[in-house]
C-alpha cells in the first residue's frame, strides 16, 4: 500500500473563481467583456461537423498561417497550443532543463512556480521594488532561463521594451520566455526582437484581446530553433492538441483586425474612465496597461471590499500573499458594469468610513 509514495505531488494553481449565475458581475478573471469577430460566430455557425471524424490538422496550417502573416513571421517561428498556459507549460518541459534555477518576479503569473514544482525546475523569485517594477540587476547573473510577463500580472505594469533587450542580451546561454498575455492593451511587443535574439520566446493569447477565452487558443513566436524544438516536445505529448473547429476560429478571428482595434479602443477607453473614478473613490494603482487594475484602498483593507463585492455580486480578484494582500484586481467589463462597480463602492465606501 506504498504507492502514493511515488505519486507526483504538487500544490495546483487555483484560478478565479467561476460562478455559476449568470446575473452576476464577473470582473475576477480578465475576460474580455465584448463578444468575438463576427467571423468567428459565422465559423462555428456554419461549420461541417463532418470534417470532426476525422484528426485535425496537427500542423494547424490555417491559424499558424494566419498568424504568421499577421506578425510578419515565417510560419516556422510560430507555436500553437491550447491557450497560453498550454503554450507556457510545454515551453517550461521543453527549454528549462539545465539543472541552474529558472527566474522569474515575486509578484507574477502565479502558475509559473507551479509548472516549476511540476516539472522538478529549480527557481528563484526576484522581488519587484516598491512600485512592483522589475529591476533589471536581479536578472544578470548565472540562471536556467528567465521568465517575464510583459505587462505584468496581477500588477498590470509595463517594462520598457529596451530594458527587457538588456535582459535577453545578456543571457544568450538560457532562454528568456516573455508572456504577453496582455500586451494588445497597451503594451509594447518584443515580437520585434526575434530576429535578432534566438533565445526569445514571446507569448501571446487569444483569451483576453481577441475574447476567445473560452476556445482556448494561445501561441508563440521566436526563432525557428525554438519553434522547431517546442513542436518536437509537442508532438512527444499529443500530436492532435487543437480541434478543427478552433483552428477555423482562430484564423478568423485574426482575419477581422477592425473589430479587434474597436473592441481593444473599448476596454482602454473604459479603463481610463475607470482609473479616474477609483482614485476619486481614494484607490491607489499603478498605470495599468491592460485589462484590469490592480488597486489598494487608503483606508479600508481589500479584503472586507472584496467580500462586500461579492455579497452584492460583484465578482473581482483577491489574494491574502504577502506584499499584494491589500490590493484587489478589477478586471475592465462594460461601462454599464463598470458604473455599477462605482457606484456599489461609492456607497459602500461612504458607509464604512464615517
Amino acid at each position: 500500500m506504498n504507492w502514493e509514495k511515488n505519486v507526483r505531488k504538487v500544490v495546483p494553481y487555483v484560478a478565479g473563481e467561476q460562478p455559476k449565475d449568470q446575473n452576476v458581475i464577473k470582473l475576477n478573471t480578465n475576460e474580455n467583456p465584448y463578444p468575438p469577430a463576427p467571423g468567428v460566430a459565422n465559423i462555428i455557425q456554419n461549420f461541417d461537423c463532418e470534417v470532426l471524424r476525422k484528426y485535425p490538422d496537427l500542423d494547424m496550417s490555417a491559424l499558424v498561417d494566419a498568424l504568421s502573416a499577421y506578425h510578419g513571421l515565417d510560419s516556422g517561428q510560430v507555436f500553437v497550443g491550447v491557450g497560453s498556459d498550454d503554450v507556457l507549460a510545454m515551453s517550461f518541459l521543453t527549454f528549462f532543463n539545465s539543472g541552474q534555477p529558472i527566474l522569474f518576479s515575486d509578484i507574477t503569473y502565479s502558475f509559473y512556480d507551479v509548472w516549476a514544482d511540476l516539472f522538478r525546475i529549480p527557481y528563484q523569485c526576484q522581488a519587484l521594488d516598491e512600485h512592483f517594477c522589475i529591476q533589471k540587476e536581479d536578472y544578470m547573473k548565472p540562471n536556467g532561463g528567465i521568465v517575464l510577463a510583459n505587462p505584468n500580472a496581477p500588477t498590470g505594469v509595463m517594462t520598457e521594451l529596451s530594458v527587457l533587450e538588456e535582459i535577453i542580451a545578456a543571457n544568450q546561454d538560457a532562454v528568456v520566455i516573455v508572456d504577453e498575455a496582455y500586451v494588445d492593451f497597451g503594451g509594447r511587443s518584443c515580437v520585434s526582437l526575434i530576429d535578432k535574439y534566438d533565445n526569445l520566446l514571446v507569448v501571446q493569447t487569444f483569451s483576453k484581446s481577441r475574447s476567445l477565452a473560452g476556445m482556448r487558443i494561445g501561441y508563440a513566436m521566436g526563432s525557428p530553433k525554438l519553434i522547431h524544438y517546442l513542436n518536437d516536445v509537442k508532438f512527444s505529448f499529443n500530436s492532435y492538441t487543437m480541434n478543427a473547429l478552433t483552428i477555423a476560429a482562430g484564423a478568423a478571428s485574426v482575419a477581422d483586425e477592425a473589430y479587434f482595434r474597436q473592441n481593444l479602443a473599448k476596454v482602454i477607453a473604459t479603463r481610463e474612465r475607470t482609473k479616474k473614478e477609483l482614485a476619486r473613490l481614494g484607490f491607489t494603482f499603478g498605470d495599468s496597461m491592460t485589462n484590469f487594475i490592480f488597486a489598494a484602498h487608503k483606508t479600508v483593507p481589500a479584503q472586507e471590499i472584496f467580500e462586500a463585492l461579492r455579497a452584492n455580486q460583484i465578482y473581482v480578484r483577491h489574494w491574502n500573499k504577502p506584499r499584494i494582500a491589500n490590493y484587489l484586481r478589477i478586471s475592465i467589463g462594460t461601462d454599464e458594469e463598470m458604473d455599477r462597480l462605482i457606484a456599489f463602492l461609492e456607497q459602500y465606501l461612504e458607509t464604512v468610513e464615517k
